[in-house]
């Protein structure tokens, strides 16, 4: 996945789980017929570290998921964020982590027990003492 659109509308509108090394966005494809392929596309900042050990993750990150995309439904969009931690973790490390979100996010959406929230347009709550 290479477009900001792709990014923005997994990151808005999709389901989010987190582990200590990686946290993952997961859009569902609005309609099951669909014969796109499931996309993933990868975030590593610069607070993972410089320029080759940031190039290092995404290269583990990418392995990892060759044998993990066929668990997401055609046309799914995946947007893997690297923490800070994948720099040290191991790729078994990285690889369970990677399980442990699917299984999370794969759950919800087969059992519709968490609707993606649209973030737009829910208001910060203005606190104690705020005027209203």
């Amino acid at each position: 996945m290479t477009r900001r659109d792709d990014f923005g509308r997994a990151v808005r509108a999709g389901r989010r789980a987190g582990r200590p090394t990686v946290v993952a966005h997961l859009q569902l494809s609005p309609t099951a017929a669909t014969t796109q392929p499931a996309r993933v596309g990868l975030v590593v900042s610069k607070a993972v570290g410089g320029a080759v050990t940031r190039n290092q993750v995404s290269r583990r990150l990418r392995h990892q998921m060759q044998t993990r995309v066929s668990r997401l439904a055609s046309g799914s969009l995946l947007v893997l964020r690297a923490q800070p931690a994948a720099a040290s973790a191991s790729s078994e490390l990285l690889g369970a982590d990677l399980d442990r979100v699917l299984d999370r996010m794969l759950d919800q959406g087969l059992t519709g027990t968490s609707e993606p929230t649209d973030r737009r347009n829910l208001r910060p709550h203005p606190g104690p003492g705020a005027r209203r």
